[in-house]
Parts: structure tokens; sequence; C-alpha cells
């Protein structure tokens, strides 16, 4: 993984191939190629670094083509250097890009030694041009050869293949990381995102898994997994090219903190008629799955997970319906009992997680009934295979580590517990409530944004600390976390997160003048159990920071620093008391100079395992 870029066309793809690299970089990677075909001859360069490096060696030494590939590379076999680079050749006739993991390379590459192949890099990826090549001595054509090859790939894998035995034909596979085929006029484009050919095309073919295709400046054809031809809907995207610049913000992840107050504004719009929320917002046969559920079962990874915290305490207080959770990629491998007639919810901001994915694989295979997925990405591989879906409509998060991605999947969460709620115990009282409330959360979070100032000057504090811990109760501890691990990702500062009331059973021992203590006090029932715990900390020479309501009163410690977070409702507090943490994280980062869009060793879109 983690960015494909692909075109065939009548006029040089060097700059459009280019420019989708450009756009793929939030995802996150270690190096940048491409190669192209021009007079039956194969070019190739490739860089370690940024994106501005490649395209520095191709101004240097310029090439040329009507057909080529692209792609950023994360290093999963091989570390990071030109020679792990991507496109991969083989004899100067195949040319592969890759996403994905080929489990079987070894024993592949074993057999390649034998017969003779080179190879010139660790990756995994190199394996499937030699076995391309291999395959056109026998095979009729480059579309066979990679029919043949992807019968012997044990894995997932997206990928874009030229050869100058074919080089009018670009080829496209898709098995378990996304693919898409930009359709323009006389000219087809392939990318991982759409993202990278907004400049060129808003028409778009969603490949589904197993498909294959061939692309030519005339026409796609496709290929499904059981290699029957196949016609792919064309989709008219909604997104602009515009939609993934930084504006006059210095950083896309400040931006998307910014842009919460109209995402949620996005993730309310149309689904409630006189203030009631229409079941049909999550599938035309939404009502029928949510009277016949008992239970919900959470499956998500990394800030999604999160978010699925929040909602199991949401689902069994205001609901009182039997929630669990699991992280994805421990759910797939622990042989898990699933709950008689639970429904399944998947979260991710890109549809495409990997574990989370063959998670809800997993549960389908143990007797799964329903399954709903909460996601940002239509035409996403969750949003094929679940029955229902609500989008968060939180548009393009290009920063790493996920902000508005992240509190619109609370707010879309929010609206699946009064939808299952009213089945159980939600009083139509309560869901009045609670909807009034969502109502008021873009307002909510305007002014929580109004104390970014007084943020940024309190982050200067953690300029030379290398360790934070935070603290919450309830529905709060998981904010602890997501504030956590924010810090955690740009940062690089280490930051852990505890239930308030687990400080006795460990966390105190790390207490000291150089720990900052982060603390989320929402004025809530847990509000006097969380005062002693903040008392044990500060009675340690614990730093502590604590986001408190504004209405509370607190006593005058000097070590204590009380940032007055605006009055919200219990109900929905955590979506606004993460905002001050979002701000905390980001200008801690910015101070200690770090890539606060593409933090290290991260992607934004987890492909792989």
């Amino acid at each position: 993984m983690c960015g494909i870029v692909g075109g065939v066309a009548q006029r040089n793809v060097v700059p459009i191939l280019l420019e989708g690299l450009r756009r793929l970089e939030y995802r996150g990677y270690d190096s940048a190629g491409l190669a192209v075909i021009n007079n039956q001859t194969l070019y190739r360069k490739r860089e370690l670094g940024k994106v501005k490096g490649l395209e520095a060696l191709l101004n240097a030494d310029p090439i040329a083509g009507n057909i080529g590939i692209a792609h950023t590379r994360w290093a999963t076999h091989g570390k990071p250097s030109t020679a792990n680079a991507h496109p991969h050749i083989c004899r100067n006739k195949v040319a592969v890009v890759h996403n994905g993991i080929i489990e079987n390379h070894d024993k592949l590459r074993g057999v390649q030694l034998q017969n003779g192949y080179e190879f010139t890099s660790q990756t995994d990826t190199e394996v499937i041009g030699h076995e391309i090549f291999e395959a056109m001595q026998s095979a009729h054509g480059l579309l066979n050869a990679v029919k043949k090859t992807i019968k012997k790939l044990e894995g997932a894998y997206a990928l874009g293949i030229i050869s100058t035995e074919n080089p009018d034909t670009l080829i496209a596979c898709r098995k378990g990381s996304p693919l898409v085929i930009g359709v323009g006029i006389e000219e087809y484009f392939i990318a991982s995102d759409v993202a990278a050919l907004l400049p060129i095309t808003q028409r778009f073919i969603f490949m589904e898994d197993g498909d294959i295709a061939a692309l030519t400046i005339n026409e796609v054809v496709i290929y499904d997994a059981n290699d029957q031809l196949v016609t792919r809907p064309i989709k008219e995207s909604q997104l602009k090219a515009d939609a993934v610049d930084k504006g006059d913000y210095r950083h896309y992840m400040l931006k998307e903190i910014y842009e919460q107050p109209f995402a949620i504004s996005q993730a309310l719009e149309g689904r409630f008629i006189n203030n009631r929320l229409q079941e049909n917002s999550f599938g035309h046969n939404a009502p029928e799955v949510f009277n016949n559920i008992k239970a919900i079962q959470i499956l998500a990874c990394g800030t999604s997970y999160h978010a699925g915290m929040v909602a199991r305490y949401w689902f069994e207080k205001l609901a009182r319906v039997p929630c669990n959770i699991e992280v994805a990629s421990e759910f797939r491998y622990r042989k898990p009992v699933l709950a008689a007639g639970a429904l399944v919810i998947t979260i991710s901001q890109s549809g495409e997680t990997a574990d989370t994915l063959a998670a809800l694989q997993e549960a389908k295979k143990l007797g799964a009934k329903y399954s709903l997925t909460i996601c940002n990405v239509p035409e996403s591989s969750l949003v094929r295979e679940s029955d229902l879906v609500l989008m968060t409509r939180a548009g393009p998060e290009i920063g790493v580590a996920s902000t508005k991605a992240f509190t619109t999947q609370l707010v879309t969460l929010m609206l699946l517990v009064i939808a299952v709620g009213r089945r159980f115990h939600l009083t139509e009282e309560l869901e009045n409530k609670i909807t009034s409330q969502l109502f008021s959360l873009p307002g909510k979070i305007e002014k929580a944004l109004e104390l970014n100032d007084e943020i940024k000057a309190l982050s200067e504090q953690f300029a030379e600390r290398q360790h934070a811990l935070f603290l919450g109760r309830g529905t709060h501890y998981p904010i602890a976390m997501e504030g956590a691990l924010k810090l955690k990702e740009i940062s690089y500062i280490h930051a852990e997160a505890y239930p308030a009331g687990e400080l006795k059973h460990g966390p105190l021992a790390l207490i000291d003048a150089d720990m900052p203590v982060i603390t989320v006090a929402p004025n809530n029932s847990l509000l006097e159990k969380l005062k002693s715990n903040i008392q044990e900390v500060s009675a340690r020479g614990g730093q502590l920071i604590v986001f408190m309501d504004e209405t509370l009163v607190s006593a005058s410690d000097e070590n204590v620093q009380i940032v007055k977070v605006p009055q919200v409702e219990n109900e929905i507090a955590p979506i606004v008391y993460v905002v001050p943490l979002q701000l905390l994280a980001y200008h801690v980062a910015v101070l200690k100079g770090t890539d606060v869009d593409q933090p290290r060793n991260l992607a934004k879109s987890v492909t792989v395992e």
C-alpha cells in the first residue's frame, strides 16, 4: 500500500499521475514512483520520500507516455528505500503497482528463483511482476496472463499493470483493496481513491471484489471473480476538485477540526421530519431489521473503536439494549460467540479497513442475520457488504488523525440508538430531548472552538514532555482514549488513557511533576468521584489540566489548570468534549514541528492487516 494512480489516454499521462499522487499524499507513504510506456519502451522513475522529490527527478530527466502507472508506498515488506518503491518491473517488459499483501510471496519467490528470476527488492509485490511475465510466455496477451497469475496469489491486492507486449492496455485488479476506474472521453484512469482523479473526471466505476478490468482509450472491459463479462454502473461523484484543498488553514487537520459544526449539520440533514427521526435513513427495510434484533455487536478499529465505545454506553444506558464492542482484529481470530439476534455494527471512515471488513465477514459466517455500517465513503466495501448503511457525510477527511469523521460517527451512532431504543426502553420524552440536543450540537461545537487560543497557549507546556496521562469516567473514558490517541499520533508523545477509577490500580505510580494529566470533567453524576481522582493526582505533585464544565466552581490549586468548556447536556457531552482534546493534540504537534497531516509510520486507510 498505499496509493495507486494509472491511466491510458491520447495525451501524456505523467502530469496526471503526478497530480494524482499529490492528492493521495494524505494517506501516508514513504516513497513514490511511476512508470510509462513510450514507443514500446518502459521508463520508470522512483524516489524515496515525498512526491515533490519524484517531481524534481522528472524535471531533471523528463519522461512521457500515453499509458502509465504510479504509486505512493507505505512500507509493509521491506524497509523504505528506492529499491523497494513501486512500480516493480520484470525484465523491462512488465510493470506493477500494488496495494495489499501477498501472503504466499515467499513460496512464489522460491519457485521464481529456481526459474532464474532476479529480485531487486524485499517486497512481496515483485513476485507479481515475475509471475505475470512467466504467464505471458504461454498465455495469449497481458489480460490472460494476469488472469492466470491472480489465481496463484493469496492475500489482498489492488493492482495496476502495464506491459510493452500490450502497450495500449492497462490492467486493473481488485481483491480486498479498493480500486476505482475514472471515465473520461477516450481516456480511462484507475486510482485507489476518487480524490486522485477529481481534477480530470467526476465519473467513476467502482470495481467489485474479484474484478479484473482491461482499459484502453476506447473501452473498459470488466470480468468478475468467476471470469464472466460484467457491466458495472458509472456513478457521478458529488465531490469537487477543490474539496481536498487546505484553503486558508495551515494544515488539513485544523481545517477539518473547524469543519465539524458543518459536518454534523450535514449528518443530521434530511433525517428528521417534524423533529422525528426517519428510520428509512438506514435503509428501506430498517424498521423490519430493528424489530427483530435482540442485542448489538460493534466492530471497529482505532478512532472508530472509540466511537463504538461511547455508543456502548448510550445503547445500554439510554436504550437498555445489550451491547458488546470489540477491536475488529481480535474478533476475527478469537472464535467469538455472537449473541442471538445481534445487529452487527461496523464503523469505519474509509469503509475499506481490512480488519473491520474481515470481522464483518466472520460475523456472517457465525450466523449474523443483520449488519449495519457507519461509514463516510459511499460505494466502499463495508457499504456494499452491509444490509443497512448510515453515511456520516463528513466529507473528505485528509488528515491521518481523524477529527470530523469521529464526531460525525458519534452523531450517527446516536441516531441509531434512538431508532433501536424505540423497540426497547427509550421513552418518547427522552427521544425528544436527545433530538433537541443533537440539533444544538453545531452551535455547541462552535463555542468549543473558541477555546483555540487558550489551548494553543496551554500546549507550550508540552514542548519538553515525553509522556502524558488522560483520565475520564463513563462515556468520557473513551473520549480520554481518543485524546491520548490524537496526541500520540501526531506529536509522538507517549500518551495513555485510563478510567479515572483505575488510578489506584497502577497508574498512580507514574504520577510526578513531569507527567501532565489531562482530565475530562463534564458536569454529570460521576463528577464527585472524578474530583476525588483529581485530588489523588494533585496530592502527589502531578500537573493537572482539567477540561471542566463552565458552570462548575473549582477550588484553586497550583497544580491544577482549568479549561472551561461550554455547558452541554450529558447525553451529547462526549461529542463536544473531544474538540478541545483535538485542538490540544494539534497545537502540541505544531509546536514540536512534526508532520501534522502525515504522521510517521501511519496511513489514513488501513487496507492490510
